[in-house]
Parts: C-alpha cells; structure tokens; sequence
C-alpha cells in the first residue's frame, strides 16, 4: 500500500480546504500551503468546512491515491492555525480517524489566585 510504511511521515493541513479540490488541487496545497514534496509517498490529510469529511492524499510509486472518509455523525478534531498544526505519528492519524481529538489533550490552565 504505502511501500516502506515505516518511512511515511503524516501532514495536516490546518483549517477547511474547499473539498471540490481533488488529485491536481491537493498535490499543488500540500507542495504551496505545506510546503512538502507531493510526489514524496507521505500522507497529506485535508478536513472540509464542516469537519465531517476527510481527504487522505498520498504518491505510491507510479500515481497518487486519494481517500475520502465521512463522518456519519460527529465531527473530526481538526487545527484551525499553523501553531496547531504539526506532522503526526501513526497513532495519532489512528486517533483522528476515530475521531479523538489530540489537539486539545492537555488544555493549559491559568489561574489567576489560589482561592
């Protein structure tokens, strides 16, 4: 499926991309927006505006795969701003396909007085 899986790295793109995108589109966000190689055989992840889709871009060896998963209910935890977003494991692309949301694990508090 992904050649070397061991090798792959895993970007998200921060923010709603418009979803009438496709192969051309996404390859040219993930090199423009990401600032990535396209054709590198790592994941590019795309959420669309109403967080309920997905789209998974990836080149193995000879064409590029696009996957789509949709949400039947719920929405996927998704980074609204570069400082979110960040290259993710596997476990966390696990995590986001099951729809935890990661980004907002260890929210940092701040108190102003003790009581």
């Amino acid at each position: 499926m992904f050649g070397d899986f061991r090798n792959v790295r895993i970007f998200v793109k921060p923010g709603p991309t418009d979803f009438r995108k496709s192969i051309n589109g996404l390859a040219v966000l993930s090199e423009e927006s990401m600032r990535q190689e396209a054709m590198s055989g790592n994941l590019y992840i795309f959420c669309n505006r109403g967080r309920t889709r997905i789209k998974v871009l990836y080149w193995d060896q000879n064409g590029f795969c696009l996957w789509l998963k949709r949400l039947e209910e719920n929405k996927f935890p998704w980074p609204n701003t570069e400082e979110e977003a960040r290259e993710i494991s596997r476990e966390e692309f696990s995590w986001l396909l099951r729809g935890i949301d990661f980004w907002n694990q260890y929210k940092k508090l701040q108190y102003t007085r003790v009581s």
